[in-house]
């Protein structure tokens, strides 16, 4: 048996058989394991509905610190004896799938009009079966010790109907509804997208000054300044702030509109910001939200000038119809410097909308659209946290959560593409928005809307880990859907953990070349050590600025364990090796003989309450860090060094064994590999403290 740590430590030897082993056990479903009859555990569930990633997706640094982070808490549940269930599955991911798909099929010089909805349908569908549990299978070299045999998707038939389920009830209250509205539409993927939907990049551009005459007063006028001079062909308004003194004599009166030649009327809104440019704003209602509510107040008219293929129409003038949007934006300015209307031109940074999926500009234009009614949803999710039921770890993460439910607009829940929950009205050929089926997940994976044994026995779950930019785009979702279908909160807990970033402080980026694969890390330092790398700069801040120098010190504190071990097991008896550090509590700690077996059993009943405390408070960093203390220095630099002059083989041996047991969470293929080397049983079920 010694001979087995005659080499270092390699997880490359161990960490695939350990996890066929775990998986061979049956123990990561709830109903394998059977605590003890006398544990006070045994009949309490603790269930987590993994983030289904995109089944587009590869594990990203991210997913990996999320899914460590749901493993440390179910790997600790499962060893107090709870009924643990953690559910994995994959998000259909509708605008990334198709895109992915059409880029394939345009390399074979075929679109998906020339394939028809059927066809290309089942494209997507052969697709997903060939590349779409790639990440799963990523995170299980994580480690992650999911119940794959309940592995759900977003797209299957039982989901299917839980979706058309939840659509039917809000259509039966009146909450949904089709209506036309300014909306954020993709010009490449050709199909609205929520706020939500959106990323912003700062981008490098002009601030125009532009001079719009009186109508009735000879050489006087009012500046505006816009980003967008192409947009003034469908003004209908210029708004200026009441409480603007510098303005408050031309309300009611009248502009002249470049270019276009006609009246438009000033009018007065308490909107405007008096500090933004000049503070007078031109209105146009048919390409902008703030526009168009502001339009609807003041019973403007509506004038479109930029269609759905980014094109100017007809509106905007015979000499403008069909250009692309920036040949217009060239045009007018010209045409406007030739008037003499341009008061200066100002280099300018702001933020450009662009589409979280291919990165195209967006444009906001009107369109017939299916929306469901917020109101009465956001009170529902507003109340919860309100009220204690939900509570966010850290707990500033609320702010973003009220922030959006206090001024949520209606949700836009039609996409215009063909992968995804088609809209169950007939003669719709939209599909809904990913994230309304997203929002149904962890009572949708446990048999909703049937009311399934599962549902009763794992339904609420208790903690959901996610990332902050999607507090909005999903955690309020699924509240104010679990609220309205079932009459409670879908968890108690969300953690929200930190956004890795590269070490310049940038976003990670692979097409930047500033994005780390974990499992490049995986394959070069191991999961575990990849895992304390992650859980190690974990600390509770809202970023990590990532560093590998924490994965090779995981490495190292790997081969501290492995040696530990193998010094250990060199001072007990062969025939102590299946029961190894057995004897019951209360024996183990009575039983150091000298006062270095009598210092360590107090230090480790101390890291034992200090790392069981801290875990419940999610705060993992901090836990690991004393872990890290206590087995590198109390334990190993210490104890076993003492233990070389008078070993106690009882004291080591028990003080080895409840020390593999508080790290199995942290890094479950070493400590799960030593255990196996002295003991006929499963760590992964052990008691996590005794």
């Amino acid at each position: 048996m010694l001979s087995d740590f005659d080499k270092p430590y390699n997880p490359k030897e161990h960490e695939d058989k350990i996890y066929k082993l775990w998986e061979k056990s049956g123990f990561f479903a709830s109903e394998a394991h059977q605590p003890q009859a006398e544990n006070p555990n045994k009949n309490k569930t603790f269930t987590i509905a993994l983030p289904p990633p995109n089944i587009t997706g590869s594990l990203h640094m991210g997913h990996a610190l999320n899914a460590a982070i749901q493993d440390i808490l179910i790997r600790k549940k499962r060893m107090e004896g709870y009924r643990v269930l953690w559910i994995p599955g994959t998000d259909h991911a509708g605008i990334a799938t198709q895109n992915v798909v059409e880029k394939d099929l345009k390399k074979q010089g075929v679109s998906r009009h020339d394939l028809g909805r059927k066809k290309f349908l089942e494209k997507v569908w052969e697709w997903k079966e060939k590349y779409g549990n790639i990440i799963l299978d990523q995170l299980k070299k994580l480690g992650a010790s999911c119940d794959w045999s309940r592995t759900r998707f977003t797209m299957d038939p039982e989901y299917q109907e839980a979706v058309k389920t939840a659509f039917l009830h809000y259509q039966k209250k009146s909450w949904i509804y089709q209506g036309e509205r300014v909306i954020n539409w993709c010009v490449r993927c050709q199909t609205s997208l929520s706020d939500l939907e959106l990323e912003y990049y700062e981008e490098k551009g002009k601030l125009w000054f532009i001079k719009y005459l009186l109508a009735e007063e000879k050489n006087k006028f009012i500046i505006i300044a816009t980003t967008r001079p192409e947009t003034m062909l469908g003004d209908t308004a210029v708004a200026v702030n009441p409480k603007d003194k510098k303005y408050k004599s031309l309300i009611s009166k009248k502009v002249i509109l470049p270019i276009q030649n006609k009246e438009i009327p000033i009018v007065s809104d308490r909107r405007i910001e008096i500090d933004f440019g000049t503070g007078a704003v031109k209105i146009t209602p048919a390409h902008d939200m703030l526009d168009e509510q502001i339009a609807i107040t003041h019973k403007l008219p509506v004038i479109q000038v930029i269609n759905e293929k980014g094109r100017m129409t007809k509106e905007a003038g015979a000499e403008f119809d069909g250009l692309k949007i920036l040949e217009a934006r060239e045009k007018v300015v010209k045409k406007l410097e030739k008037l003499g209307l341009i008061e200066k031109i100002e280099d300018y940074s702001h933020n450009v909308a662009k589409c979280y999926r291919c990165g195209t500009a967006i444009e906001p234009l009107r369109s017939k659209q299916w929306f469901l009614k917020m109101e009465e949803l956001a009170k529902l999710a507003i109340q919860d946290v309100k009220k204690g039921k939900i509570k966010f770890h850290p707990k500033r993460w609320e702010k973003i959560y009220f922030d959006w439910l206090k001024n949520v607009r209606d949700w836009c829940i039609s996409r215009q593409i063909w992968w995804g929950h088609k809209i169950p009205i007939e003669g719709v050929d939209d599909v809904l928005d990913t994230w309304f089926s997203s929002a149904l997940w962890p009572f949708a994976i446990l048999g909703w809307p049937e009311n399934s044994a599962d549902l009763k026995n794992y339904y609420p779950t208790q903690v959901l880990s996610t990332a902050r930019d999607i507090i909005n785009l999903w955690v309020a979702r699924m509240v104010f859907s679990s609220e309205e279908f079932l009459g409670y909160v879908p968890f108690s807990d969300v953690i929200i953990h930190a956004t890795i970033l590269a070490k310049s402080g940038e976003r990670m980026s692979k097409s930047l070349g500033t994005g780390i694969d974990p499992m490049d890390l995986i394959n070069k330092y191991g999961a575990d050590a990849t895992r304390f790398g992650l859980i190690w700069q974990a600390m509770g801040g809202q970023d990590i600025k990532w560093s590998e120098e924490h994965v090779m010190a995981g490495k190292k504190f790997c081969n501290k364990i492995w040696n530990a071990a193998r010094f250990v097991l060199g001072q007990c008896p062969p025939s102590s090796k299946s029961d190894f550090g057995s004897q019951k509590k209360s024996d183990f700690f009575l039983g150091g003989k000298t006062v270095a077996d009598k210092k360590i059993i107090v230090r480790l009943r101390k890291t034992q309450k200090q790392v069981n405390k801290l875990i419940e408070k999610y705060d993992f960093g901090k836990a690991l860090h004393i872990l890290y203390e206590f087995f590198w220095h109390d334990f190993c630099d210490i104890y076993l060094e003492e233990s070389k002059k008078n070993p106690n083989p009882e004291v080591l041996a028990r003080a080895l064994k409840e020390s593999l047991k508080l790290l199995h969470p942290f890094m479950p293929f070493i400590t799960e590999t030593v255990w196996q080397k002295f003991n006929r049983t499963m760590l992964m079920t052990e008691s996590w403290i005794s």
